[in-house]
């Protein structure tokens, strides 16, 4: 149920969704002082959500800052990569499509490869209500697979629906197998709060690896100041999930 109703309030506090709300309201409110008010708070959070200095500034101060190679003062011998990067429901199935975050895949393997992690454990199996059948680790193992990976330096964990069972079920695997000061935590920089939150939660605290950063340097220019871009209200989307998801599961003892 708590699984179901994370997802309605993901989609319910979607910017864009409060945008058309707002706006709808206005064009059928009888009152003219409401129709207004409504009209008036639409375009005004529209062109706050669109603006890409706004949300930059938000993200940068959000994500967890990425780690140079050079920086990495020890070896790991496991890397836990974090599903959530492939999408669900392409044609044709006779291959893996990657989203925007697909760093985190190609980031972690630059690790396997330099010898920074010894083996990658892959954690998520579906997080879709409507394709649960898909299974991202499984996809995402079959990918470093083709990359060189060897077999026996792969474990697929496929039960998981989000982050806080994937944190139980890494504890569950691991415990008596190494220690969580032996691994490393891959995910992407905006996820990577809430992600390090659940696994200090279930006794499993590691260090982190941040990839597929969504901020940029900071840019005083004027069409990141004054023109609105459609990227701006996406990075929005994933930032206020990363907020509600923290505070829902904060309020529900997880974290």
């Amino acid at each position: 149920m708590f699984f179901i109703l994370s997802k309605t309030i993901n989609f319910l506090t979607m910017p864009l969704v409060i945008i058309c709300v707002l706006l709808l309201l206005s064009a059928f409110l009888r009152s003219g002082r409401w129709k207004f008010r409504m009209l008036r708070a639409g375009i005004a959070l529209l062109l706050i959500c669109s603006n890409d200095f706004i949300v930059n500034e938000f993200m940068r101060a959000w994500e967890v800052p990425p780690t140079p190679f050079a920086d990495i003062k020890k070896h790991y011998q496991w890397g836990i990569l974090l599903s959530g990067v492939t999408k669900a429901g392409m044609e044709p199935k006779d291959r893996v499509y990657f989203s925007h975050e697909a760093d985190r895949v190609t980031h972690t393997f630059q690790l396997y490869k330099q010898g920074f992690i010894k083996k990658i454990l892959v954690t998520g199996g579906s997080g879709s209500l409507l394709n649960p059948g898909q299974r991202e680790a499984d996809e995402i193992t079959s990918v470093l697979l083709l990359m060189g990976a060897k077999p026996e330096d792969i474990i697929a964990e496929n039960k998981s629906r989000n982050t806080y069972e994937s944190a139980l079920e890494v504890k569950l695997l691991l415990t008596g197998q190494t220690r969580p000061e032996d691994c490393l935590l891959i995910t992407s920089a905006f996820h990577m709060r809430r992600s390090s939150a659940y696994f200090r939660r279930v006794g499993w605290t590691m260090d982190s690896f941040s990839t597929s950063f969504l901020s940029h340097k900071r840019k005083f220019m004027i069409d990141g100041l004054l023109i609105p871009t459609p990227d701006a209200l996406v990075r929005w989307q994933v930032l206020i999930k990363e907020w509600v998801g923290y505070v829902a599961y904060s309020m529900a003892g997880y974290i």
